[in-house]
């Protein structure tokens, strides 16, 4: 079998370590197009496998925006690493198929962050205000989607951070997170965004990019959802189902909550892997089942899966914007949960999860 050790860039990009590419650097440090670059390359890394290219340039993004994951990594730390990314897709399925800008946006907003879609329009002046903005500073991030044969280079479709902008040349830092293939380099923008424009296979529509930010608030240890036994898209379907259904005014929280046990196999508790992680998770918990809302769950339920269907009776509470006396029994328990900071993180996580999922699969 022939083995490989990197590829020689197209003549048309700069290598960041070479003369030209140092160079280049120092002109757009000076003019402030690097302003963003040094929370990126302090979590700069290279994806752990050959389809990850998305969740590497997503982990190296929410750790430069210093988003804490609320969940346990390795030992007490929390900290983002691409086996955390197990929301909207399931990691076997990327490995196999890697993922597109959607989906990318998805796992963003599961995980804390703001993330907008952008598709290139005809020019490229979209991309060269949203390039020149995140470069002018830290606090927003940018991920490329786009085709590397379009760059001449081998491969396909391909996800990395840009680390910078250099206005006089309007030329873009892409931090490839592909290093064992590519170094980081210069390229220019025009060509970026013809390489953006390209059909992405799976949905048929153009590539483009990922605008990220952090999203401020709390952040839970606990709360999660998994699509075990059914894909992402149905876990959606469920969710919006069950979340949004216009119940009469009349209708009892035990009702409700009745309506809600067979979407409770996809909302669980983490597994700890630390004490302190193991701790906090009792904490809220306890909580949790010292709620009106769980006490309606244990008369339709019992176990975790009383656990599950309390938290989302919370957020059937937060959504429902109805009247009559079912909207004040909903109101109390909201209020309740709301009280606990604990217990409202975990619900902040919950929803977020839940809005991404569902805006990700509208139908």
């Amino acid at each position: 079998m022939q083995t490989l050790y990197r590829r020689p860039l197209p003549v048309d990009a700069v290598a960041f370590a070479s003369a030209d590419g140092q160079r280049l650097f120092g002109e757009a440090l000076a003019a402030g197009g690097l302003g963003g670059y040094f929370a990126l390359a302090e979590q700069y890394q290279t994806q752990s496998e050959p389809a990850f290219c998305g969740l590497g340039s997503l982990v190296v993004a929410l750790n430069a925006l210093a988003i804490d994951p609320g969940r346990m990594w390795k030992g007490p730390w929390r900290w983002f690493s691409e086996e955390l990314l197990d929301c909207c897709i399931s990691l076997d399925q990327v490995r196999a198929t890697g993922v597109d800008l959607d989906t990318l946006a998805c796992l963003a907003r599961c995980n804390g962050a703001e993330a907008a879609v952008r598709r290139p329009g005809p020019d490229d002046d979209a991309l060269r205000t949203a390039v020149a903005r995140a470069a002018a500073g830290p606090g927003e991030v940018i991920i490329a989607g786009y085709d590397r044969a379009a760059l001449d280079q081998t491969g396909s479709g391909h996800f990395s951070p840009l680390g910078g902008y250099h206005a006089a040349r309007d030329l873009v830092l892409v931090l490839d997170v592909a290093r064992f293939k590519y170094p980081p380099h210069w390229v220019a923008l025009p060509r970026l965004a013809a390489a953006m424009r390209t059909s992405d296979p799976v949905n048929g529509r153009p590539r483009g990019w990922l605008e990220l930010r952090r999203r401020e608030g709390a952040h839970g240890v606990m709360l999660s959802l998994t699509c075990a036994g059914a894909s992402w898209a149905e876990v959606a379907r469920r969710l919006r189902l069950a979340l949004s259904k216009p119940w009469p005014d009349d209708t009892s929280l035990a009702t409700i909550a009745a309506s809600l046990v067979e979407v409770t196999e996809h909302c669980v508790a983490r597994q700890p892997d630390a004490a302190d992680h193991a701790a906090a998770i009792e904490e809220t918990l306890g909580a949790l089942r010292a709620t009106e809302a769980h006490q309606v769950a244990r008369q339709v339920t019992s176990g975790t899966a009383a656990d599950a269907t309390a938290a989302l009776l919370l957020l059937v509470a937060r959504m429902h914007s109805g009247g009559g006396a079912l909207h004040r029994d909903l109101e109390r328990v909201a209020a309740e949960a709301a009280r606990i900071p604990a217990l409202a993180a975990e619900l902040d996580r919950l929803a977020a999860q839940s809005e991404a999922l569902r805006s990700t699969w509208p139908d």
